[in-house]
């Protein structure tokens, strides 16, 4: 019988780590966690990759909730200020105020961008305020400066010609000569006169987006008070008396045309049918051509009717106001380009700025409380002449002369020209005007009319003490603790909690 192997101390040892169980706490984990049926999650630090995912997207998408917090802020702010207009009655007989928005496509891009812009930075205020507006929009360059000019040259005819003429004879002329939207407005107008509807008799006003608008906005104020009401002789004659293209008959005698037989002409088409059908198509094709002719082509834009050199020699009417509605400009900042987009990144995390200034100006609009005229500043130069002997006894003229006068129109958002696309700056052949490229040329008539709104130190003032606390003195942590709640009470200090009596009580 064979013997068993002896069993060493070492295979004992072995067999008996063996059959050691595993340490509970590396099996089983948590035993609270367990019995709550949580799986084992053992906490350690993320790898190196995700550390940097979590520390870039966490950064990024901290910065963009603070960024809205605070211009929701900052809207708010500027709606609570003009919101008590909203609560003032309004007689029913009485129309409310309606002021003039202008719009216009930004340099390469659509007038898409402009329309977003309003909606989310200047809407929300207007509407707060309960104001009513008309829009002037273009698609393009000029049309701006076409719209306005056009609303102005009617207001003078207006004016010039009421004692002349009525309502019903202007909206009948106005309708034939192809204008029924204008002649719709006065048959309005006359309905509101006779049921005794008045006009807001207050301030107006006219609100401007960005600087590209703005050129054009100056640009049909001058056209519109010192342009005639009728274009140029020789862009009408060409525009209006253009002959009709005759076709040329041949003078040779080998293309003369021969005289045709009616007889065989006639048995001719009673025995060829195709010839039939085309001389029964030919009246239809006839009318329907007729009908083509008849359809209205689509509007283009109105050429300028006065250029910017002839400001000085033109006339200003008699029915020019001597103060001209006031204007606020808004920012419009708008960039294009691949390589500019670490700016544009900057500029979409803190679009908190852009909502204040925008409501800023908003509000100065909707409560009108503080207009100031335009300023004109003239500038000085030398006029010694410094080759000359300082001790020459010739008399010397004096000692500095005014040059040419500087407007404060020409500088508003003048930093804006900067981010616009390339395409504003190209000169393409066939350009009649270029408004954003050209330099803005002020006439001191109508300078000296222009107004621009200006929000008063006390509206400001009640501005910020209605916010609870000046934003630009709070830090980030102040914010945090607000956003969260964390809000404490620092009139009472931290040993006398429980000492002061409640007075309730």
């Amino acid at each position: 019988m064979a013997e068993k192997p002896a069993v060493g101390l070492n295979d004992d040892a072995a067999a008996a780590k063996d059959a050691v169980p595993v340490s509970r706490t590396k099996l089983a984990g948590n035993p609270v966690l367990r019995m709550l049926g949580l799986p084992n999650l053992r906490l350690k630090l993320p790898s190196r990759n995700w550390l940097i995912f979590l520390s870039v997207t966490g950064s990024f998408t901290t910065a963009v909730l603070y960024d809205r917090y605070h211009k929701r802020k900052a809207q708010q702010r500027w709606c609570n200020l003009v919101s008590h207009i909203a609560q003032e009655p309004l007689p029913s007989t009485a129309m409310p105020r309606r002021i003039t928005i202008f719009l216009s496509a930004p340099p390469g891009d659509s007038l898409r961008a402009a329309r977003d812009h309003f909606h989310e930075y200047v809407k929300p205020v207007l509407v707060a305020g309960a104001m009513d507006w008309d829009v002037v929009e273009g698609r393009r360059e000029g049309d701006v400066r076409a719209g306005l000019a056009e609303k102005i040259r009617k207001r003078r005819r207006k004016r010039e010609k009421a004692p002349m003429r009525n309502v019903d004879e202007d909206a009948a002329e106005e309708a034939k000569d192809g204008a029924p939207e204008e002649a719709e407005e006065d048959l309005v107008q006359a309905l509101r006169d006779t049921a005794g509807v008045k006009e807001y008799e207050g301030v107006q006003g006219d609100l401007i987006l960005g600087r590209n608008t703005w050129k054009e906005y100056v640009r049909g104020l001058h056209e519109g008070w010192l342009g005639p009401f009728k274009p140029p002789a020789a862009e009408s004659a060409t525009s209006i008396d253009t002959p009709k293209s005759v076709p040329k008959q041949s003078s040779f005698a080998g293309d003369a045309i021969p005289k045709s037989n009616p007889a065989a002409d006639s048995s001719a088409a009673e025995s060829d049918p195709q010839t039939t059908e085309a001389s029964d198509r030919q009246p239809q094709d006839k009318q329907d051509n007729a009908e083509e002719k008849e359809k209205p082509k689509k509007a283009t834009q109105t050429p300028p009717y006065i250029s910017p050199s002839d400001y000085s020699s033109a006339a200003l009417p008699l029915s020019a106001p001597d103060v001209l509605p006031p204007s606020a400009v808004l920012p419009f900042p708008h960039l294009l380009g691949f390589f500019n987009t670490p700016t544009r990144i900057y500029r979409f995390l803190n679009r908190r700025h852009i909502a204040d200034e925008t409501g800023r100006e908003v509000a100065a609009l909707v409560l009108a409380s503080h207009v100031r005229a335009c300023t004109a500043k003239a500038g000085f130069a030398s006029s010694t002449d410094p080759d000359a002997s300082p001790w020459s006894t010739a008399p010397q003229a004096a000692d500095v002369v005014p040059i040419e006068k500087g407007w404060e129109q020409e500088g508003v958002l003048e930093g804006e020209e900067r981010d616009w696309h390339k395409s504003a700056w190209q000169v393409r052949s066939g350009d009649g005007e270029r408004v954003w490229k050209d330099r803005m040329v002020i006439d001191a008539r109508v300078g000296d009319r222009m107004r621009r709104f200006e929000l008063g130190a006390d509206d400001e003032e009640r501005a910020r003490r209605d916010d609870g606390v000046d934003t630009a003195a709070k830090g980030v942590w102040d914010s945090v603790k607000e956003l969260m709640g964390w809000e404490e009470d620092t009139s009472v200090k931290g040993w006398e909690h429980g000492l002061v009596e409640d007075d309730s009580a």
